[in-house]
């Protein structure tokens, strides 16, 4: 349990600091991951209206 604590605040502590060391591609990845959900969320919309009708 405790290696997964330090696991985690290992991971906060890099994603701080990559956000303020390269703050212009932390902004690239999260737009990167948000395309991603809103696409993943757009097939499902289409998914389910092609099964509804």
């Amino acid at each position: 349990m405790q290696v997964k604590k330090v696991a985690t605040y290992v991971a906060v502590a890099f994603v701080v600091f990559y956000l303020f060391t390269r703050p212009a591609e932390a902004a690239t990845a999260v737009n990167g991951v948000l395309d991603g959900i809103m696409n993943g969320a757009d097939q499902l919309a289409t998914f389910f209206s092609q099964v509804v009708t």
